[in-house]
């Protein structure tokens, strides 16, 4: 099942562009003889270091470092002390940006999926273009109807970027 992959090129453009199109795609996971897959319906985007809700904001760390990576990347950390948040590395080499998967067909919230889906700190730095393991399908989605709204959970952010409507949420779909 959704044998096609998205390939690095999809990944390498500015996240703005990636986050719309990225919503009514399979993501694709194989673990354990398993394969589980379900649809994309919510994203948030953190991008560059002038994104004040953005890893990256504060400098570069040892925690951060893979968003000045190549698109295609998965920055998966640990946020109070135990939900793994998985997130999509896009853009070119030090151009830091990724898309926070926040939300699944059949699964509301970023901690709730990876932890169905078995995502954990092994998956950090895993390629989507070339893992045997995650992948996001290439399929054509039509006849969507994506809602944008403001990010949660960066109260330590200023207004202005915590109000940014980067939270896209995938209201109406159709799979071709």
């Amino acid at each position: 099942m959704f044998a096609n992959r998205l390939g690095r090129d999809f990944y390498t453009r500015d996240v703005l562009n990636i986050a719309g199109e990225i919503l009514g795609k399979p993501i694709v996971v194989y673990q354990n003889d398993k394969q589980h897959s379900d649809v994309i319906t919510e994203v948030e985007i953190y991008r560059g270091i002038e994104d004040k809700g953005c890893h990256v904001s504060r400098g570069r760390t040892k925690r951060n470092e893979i968003m000045f990576d190549q698109g295609g990347l998965l920055y998966v950390y640990l946020i109070y002390g135990m939900h793994w948040m998985l997130n999509i590395v896009t853009g070119n080499i030090e151009e830091p940006q990724a898309l926070l998967i926040r939300g699944l067909e059949n699964i509301n919230g970023p901690g709730r999926l990876t932890k169905a889906l078995g995502i954990d700190r092994s998956f950090h730095g895993e390629d989507l273009v070339t893992s045997s393991r995650i992948w996001i399908g290439d399929v054509s989605v039509n006849h969507r109807e994506i809602i944008r709204k403001s990010r949660i959970g960066i109260d330590y952010a200023d207004e202005y970027w915590k109000n940014m409507p980067w939270r896209y949420v995938l209201k109406n779909w159709e799979a071709e």
